[in-house]
């Protein structure tokens, strides 16, 4: 097998095995906890610019197979393995995944020591990684003055606007860098989506006349959005059921005058407990952010946290408390991870259902 390196900017180099992609890369090196979902995740525009390292030790024993790609190009960085699965068996596999990695050239490497590498962000924090096929002694210097690449959303989101039509409420979704399974979900209720590019205005979104507005997913910096696109989101939440996820939390939250902040290593991974603030129910959460809301931020604004990870605090949701708009920082669209959390999508569905009556009532008045 051809070797292959796994730089860190701190100076530490491992040594492991190539596969996938023949090219080098350089971006943020994160971990995820996921014991399974590898296709999900690698094609999760959320991981735009970052190495991809997973602490499960045997990664795809089943292949990558049509149905659960999250996007048609996945943009992360690369992709770390403890070891790479040498026979794959799944009825719906259509290539392994090394083929799959060399066919959009993504660089992957194995026989790699995850966890323990993993351990040493969650001390150090994540930084910048090189995954490289030759080393020499400027390779650390090189990747230490390399710039990663900021405000990832343009090249992670459509550029225009299409249809997922069908014949009940209708849903304008702002494209962040959204996974195909929040699309799903909406279908599953027969939701009429328009997804419309990040660049969207309040006018664009008027024109389709929605029952409501979502705020997808996507990668990178939430403060590296203009300021034009917050304002959309003030001016659509005045007006329609509003519900964010993941990016759309973060920009929800700027949008009300709260703050974000990074984190030291993020949550990724399908095992987050989070608990519900209003009620107490404790639900297993799909995970995939390297920034947050900063708690003490929120107080004084129209917003309060609704929803909380047990481990640390961090916010997971939050909640307007004068408009029918709210969000949450995990993915409750659950590809891959537990489907506890769905039901924050008939939520959604209840929130345009009783905006809709109040209409009514006012017209009939």
């Amino acid at each position: 097998m051809k070797k292959r390196y796994l730089v860190l900017e701190d100076g530490n180099i491992y040594t492991g095995e190539a596969f996938g992609g023949d090219k080098e890369t350089v971006g943020e090196l994160v971990f995820s906890t996921g014991m399974s979902g590898y296709q999900q995740s690698i094609s999760d525009q959320s991981y735009n610019g970052e190495i991809l390292m997973f602490t499960y030790p045997l990664i795809g024993n089943y292949g990558i197979n049509r149905d659960n790609l999250e996007s048609t190009t996945p943009t992360c960085k690369g992709v770390v393995v403890s070891e790479i699965a040498r026979r794959t068996a799944n009825w719906r596999m259509s290539m392994t995944l090394p083929e799959y990695l060399k066919q959009e050239n993504i660089p992957g490497i194995s026989e790699i020591d995850t966890r323990a590498i993993t351990k040493h962000i969650r001390e150090h924090g994540a930084m910048k990684a090189a995954i490289l096929n030759h080393i020499d002694d400027d390779s650390v210097a090189k990747l230490k003055a390399t710039e990663l690449s900021h405000n990832e959303i343009p090249e992670s989101a459509t550029s225009n606007a299409y249809p997922a039509p069908a014949m009940g409420r209708r849903v304008v979704v702002i494209d962040f860098g959204l996974k195909y399974s929040i699309l799903r979900e909406l279908a599953k209720r027969d939701c009429d989506v328009v997804v419309l590019p990040p660049t969207a205005t309040i006018q664009d979104i008027e024109n389709f006349n929605p029952d409501g507005v979502m705020l997808t997913n996507g990668p990178g910096d939430p403060t590296d959005v203009p300021e034009s696109t917050l304002e959309m989101i003030r001016q659509a939440e005045q007006k329609y059921p509003l519900f964010g996820i993941c990016m759309g939390n973060q920009l929800f939250a700027l949008a009300n005058g709260a703050k974000t902040k990074k984190m030291k290593f993020g949550h990724r991974g399908f095992n987050h407990p989070v608990r519900n603030l209003e009620t107490g129910r404790i639900d297993f959460t799909s995970q995939n952010h390297g920034y947050m809301v900063e708690r003490d931020s929120v107080k004084g604004t129209d917003l309060k946290v609704i929803l909380e990870e047990i481990n640390d605090g961090t916010v997971e949701g939050l909640q307007h408390t004068k408009l029918p708009a709210f969000s949450a920082q995990f993915h409750p669209d659950a590809a891959p991870g537990p489907h506890d959390a769905d039901y924050l999508f008939d939520v959604f569905m209840k929130m345009m259902d009783d905006k809709q009556l109040d209409w009514t009532r006012k017209v009939s008045e």
